[in-house]
């Protein structure tokens, strides 16, 4: 038995085939084939446990992988990568095999905190990648590492950029936009008022804003004006 299918064999362990079948409906773009069962502390607690095995690495390199949950377990021992330079890589080999919302937005390696002006311009790499995931990875990093005291109007433009049809892309940008109205109303209300994303993306940003605790019920009813019919 090679070392990646003893990591198989562990995970098939903790298989629980009722989570399999509800975890299937929240993840569409994945073959139910491809799911195991196993829940996300069950996959965390093995991470920990593989990062410190001698086959971490040839684990990591032997892509694509059969299972989602090989590839989230692949996504948590990526996070515990403490540097910068060596976390990018794995991610750029990693992103494009990225084939669902879970995985991709699972994943927040904390060594990417630590450069900001080198994470950013990651970032507008990524934002111009021709893969989805690659590009809800952008997005949702950029909401990660980038809001409060971190928020900048290019960053909103950045997210202009983009040009896109794809779901999970456009669901990310709304999101983003969302928790940025709650972060710093003043500087992104004039997006949404100036109707700069498409109407889509706006009508959802407006949407999960109101859905949000962190917006006031005056900023709740100001918004509901904006949407676009």
């Amino acid at each position: 038995m090679n070392k990646e299918s003893e990591v198989r064999s562990r995970l098939f362990e903790y298989q629980d085939l009722k989570y399999r079948d509800f975890n299937s409906k929240l993840i569409p773009t994945v073959n139910k084939d491809r799911i195991i069962g196993v829940r996300t502390p069950v996959l965390r607690k093995l991470a920990k446990e593989f990062n410190k095995a001698d086959y971490k690495d040839e684990f990591l390199k032997a892509l694509p992988h059969k299972y989602y949950e090989e590839d989230n377990l692949h996504a948590f021992l990526i996070e515990q990568i403490k540097d910068f330079d060596e976390c990018i890589f794995a991610l750029d080999n990693f992103l494009l095999y990225i084939d669902n919302w879970a995985t991709c937005d699972m994943m927040t390696p904390k060594v990417l905190g630590k450069e900001p002006e080198k994470l950013y311009y990651k970032i507008q790499e990524w934002v111009n990648s021709s893969h989805t995931y690659t590009v809800r990875f952008s997005v949702v990093t950029l909401m990660k590492f980038f809001m409060n005291e971190r928020l900048d109007k290019k960053h909103l433009n950045l997210l202009l950029t983009i040009k896109s049809d794809e779901y999970y892309i456009n669901m990310a940008i709304a999101w983003y936009l969302a928790t940025a109205l709650a972060c710093n109303w003043d500087m992104v209300i004039p997006y949404i008022e100036k109707k700069k994303f498409n109407k889509w993306v706006h009508n959802k940003a407006i949407q999960k804003a109101i859905e949000s605790y962190r917006i006031t019920p005056e900023q709740k009813t100001y918004l509901k004006t904006l949407k676009i019919k």
